[in-house]
């Protein structure tokens, strides 16, 4: 089998969770991205984030907007979050944004990720 599990955390101030991937040395050289996804934050959104992850040197930064995450996607919309991700993000303390589960949004990322992984 190739797919792989393990539980992870993003930074040692957050909850490990369930990860899946496909191992980059198993499946070979995935080709060249055809589109990025990059994922911002606004400073007003990252300050509240800091706040509650005890991280004061990034209530310092004045940029008005931060990149969180970038995406490498074959496809110019925009892919369902992870479901993982969905659910961290309702939890600020934990590390997430703080914004209300959406269900029917959530269903429709399960039924995407269950078939796709990602590889690293």
């Amino acid at each position: 089998a190739l797919l792989r599990s393990a539980y992870e955390a993003r930074t040692e101030q957050e909850l490990p969770v369930l990860a899946r991937w496909f191992p980059k040395e198993a499946v070979g050289e995935p080709p060249v991205a055809k589109f990025l996804d990059v994922i911002l934050y606004s400073r007003e959104q990252i300050r509240k984030e800091a706040t509650a992850m005890g991280r004061p040197e990034e209530l310092e930064e004045d940029a008005p907007w931060g990149i969180i995450s970038v995406k490498p996607q074959d496809v110019d919309y925009e892919l369902p979050m992870q479901p993982i991700t969905m659910m961290r993000n309702t939890m600020v303390e934990e590390g997430g944004s703080g914004v209300p589960l959406e269900r029917e949004k959530y269903i429709a990322s399960v039924e995407f990720w269950a078939g796709h992984a990602l590889i690293k």
